[in-house]
């Protein structure tokens, strides 16, 4: 009996494992509360949307236009499928305006990447640089353009 709950025990663990550092992304892009992610850019690129607000990597950033006062309203729930970009210093890059960029407290130690009036997060459906699948999502979801106001065509 031993052996055979080793047997599952041990390829389960493995994917809870794989599973954690798969979410967890290592590259510094993203992260989504526990520690803030370092090397922070935002600029502006253009896209199928036209020219939107993006991360150092590429990957686009968006708002979630139930947010107030550059407070997230994103729950748990929500930043799974929405994780924030989370840092202690970000930086603007090219087209983005630095008057823009700042941040905001969300949970304590933790502090949101905001640009205008708006928390930015990624969306766990844009698998590449350039993709911007989360566009338009439920009508509260929305790329964030260099001006700071969201983007609300469709792509």
């Amino acid at each position: 009996m031993r052996t055979r709950t080793a047997l599952i025990a041990a390829p389960l663990a493995s994917l809870a494992l794989l599973t954690l550092s798969a979410c967890g992304g290592d590259d510094g892009s993203k992260d989504s509360g526990d520690k803030a992610a370092s090397n922070v850019s935002v600029k502006v690129a253009d896209s199928d949307l036209g020219k939107v607000l993006v991360d150092q990597s590429g990957r686009t950033l968006y708002a979630f236009a139930k947010d107030k006062d550059n407070k997230s309203n994103c729950d748990a729930a929500c930043i799974a499928v929405w994780p924030a970009l989370t840092s202690h210093s970000a930086t603007a890059g090219s087209g983005a305006a630095e008057k823009l960029l700042g941040k905001a407290e969300q949970t304590k130690g933790v502090e949101q990447v905001t640009y205008g009036q708006w928390p930015l997060y990624y969306y766990v459906g844009d698998a590449v640089p350039g993709d911007v699948n989360g566009q338009g999502m439920d009508g509260v979801w929305f790329a964030v353009g260099a001006d700071g106001k969201l983007v609300k065509k469709d792509a």
